[in-house]
């Protein structure tokens, strides 16, 4: 087996990606390709106890934050996935037995390959590498931001509308908070997206959803947010193409591509929001939750909030709206404490 394994980690990219992976199912596995390469180990070695130990404790997501369990869990199944696809690939076998000793008999060199897919299968075990997911009832506000009415109007202001940057990034804002759009579907927009119709009422068209998925946003009442965009596409001269663009250096001649997903968050990072006293950076789906809980608690039904975001399933758009019962939880006064004994008894201390 040790002379299969002493090859370059270089072999690890060409053998575990491939152009049939989806988007997520990229990015995961490329990412342990990555981890193989830096600790200088074959595909042929997996430890996913020790990679799940980097993504629990070491590895960022793509944006800047440590993995959820879950998120852990689906990471190691894509592995597990594309292991177990290999497994069954002929080609892996004729791969293998090219890279065993030519001096070896037939049967030796046969022999050999065995045991390594053998010890491979055994390797990528789901019983290797459990993860423990605790359910969590309530998530923590510091964790998923929603901006109050007045935080998202001060948001809007941030950017300014007297530079060609300023008004591009009042768009950024604007088409977010007020369509509750995937900073991804924002960056693929064409300037006919704008302006389509749903039931007689504009609205914007998302061409190509996660998941493959094509649909409509009313503006409603939002509709302001078309003002913006359209000063946007006048001042920088687009009249087709994509609607959000970078610029060339010196920030005064727009260029002919689009945006890209990082460029969107390095742009929402430029503008902090004071929260509770403290400057605190927003994230494209914390406009997206701003979106559905504003809308919730404005009226809206559930399921039309649920079809303008895109979710399949209404309990991911309860996620986004999060906790609305907070005061039917606050306990009422049912004890009493007399604390003016205890502040007499630390002025004793103190004397």
């Amino acid at each position: 087996m040790s002379d299969i394994v002493k090859r370059q980690p270089s072999f690890n990219v060409s053998m575990l990606l491939a152009d049939t992976l989806e988007k997520d199912e990229h990015h995961r596995i490329a990412t342990y390709a990555r981890w193989l390469d830096d600790a200088g180990v074959i595909w042929l070695q997996p430890n996913l106890a020790k990679y799940r130990d980097f993504l629990l404790n070491d590895y960022r997501g793509r944006d800047g934050k440590p993995l959820s369990p879950n998120s852990v869990k689906a990471h190691l199944s894509s592995i597990r996935g594309r292991y177990k696809a290999l497994l069954r690939d002929n080609d892996t076998r004729d791969r293998l037995y090219n890279m065993t000793p030519t001096d070896a008999s037939p049967s030796d060199r046969k022999a050999l390959v065995d045991e390594v897919l053998k010890r491979l299968s055994n390797a990528i075990d789901p019983g290797t590498a459990p993860v423990k997911v605790v359910t969590r009832q309530d998530v923590s506000d510091d964790e998923h931001l929603r901006l109050t009415s007045s935080q998202a109007s001060q948001l809007l202001t941030l950017p300014g509308l007297t530079t060609l940057t300023g008004l591009r990034d009042t768009v950024v804002i604007a088409l977010m908070l007020c369509t509750g759009i995937r900073e991804a579907e924002l960056c693929a927009l064409n300037v006919p997206d704008l302006r389509q119709r749903l039931g007689g009422s504009l609205a914007l068209h998302v061409r190509h959803g996660k998941g493959a998925k094509e649909r409509l946003i009313p503006y409603g009442e939002l509709e302001w947010c078309l003002a913006i965009v359209d000063r946007w596409l006048e001042t920088a001269g687009i009249e087709n193409g994509p609607v959000l663009r970078g610029f060339y250096k010196g920030g005064k001649t727009v260029r002919t591509t689009r945006l890209t997903v990082r460029a969107i968050n390095q742009i929402l990072d430029r503008y902090p929001v004071m929260i509770d006293g403290e400057l605190r950076k927003v994230h494209p789906h914390d406009l997206r939750r701003t979106y559905a809980r504003r809308l919730y608690e404005a009226g809206m039904d559930l399921l039309a909030i649920r079809d303008n975001l895109g979710h399949a399933d209404s309990r991911t758009t309860l996620k986004y709206i999060g906790t609305m019962d907070i005061d039917r939880r606050k306990p009422p006064t049912v004890y009493t404490f007399d604390l003016n004994a205890l502040m007499q008894t630390l002025s004793a201390d103190e004397s």
